[in-house]
């Protein structure tokens, strides 16, 4: 496994408009998620249903608010 890798916040929107990565809010608090998540975010919980069938070829990143 990788080390994590930090981006921009402007690197982070392109990849999302491209749809080249997919955006995970970590907050593992659904009400907090609710509250806090950003336009596009899916949430920790959302992202762990997802995992088996995600492809290996998108970028992943996540972030707290």
């Amino acid at each position: 496994m990788t080390e994590p890798v930090r981006i921009s916040p402007q690197q982070a929107v392109k990849e999302i408009n491209e749809e080249s990565a997919l955006l995970v809010c970590a907050y593992d608090d659904d009400q907090k998620f609710n509250r806090l998540h950003l336009k596009g975010a899916i949430s920790l919980a959302g992202f762990k249903s997802k995992l088996p069938s995600l492809s290996k070829d998108k970028e992943i990143i996540f972030y707290c608010a």
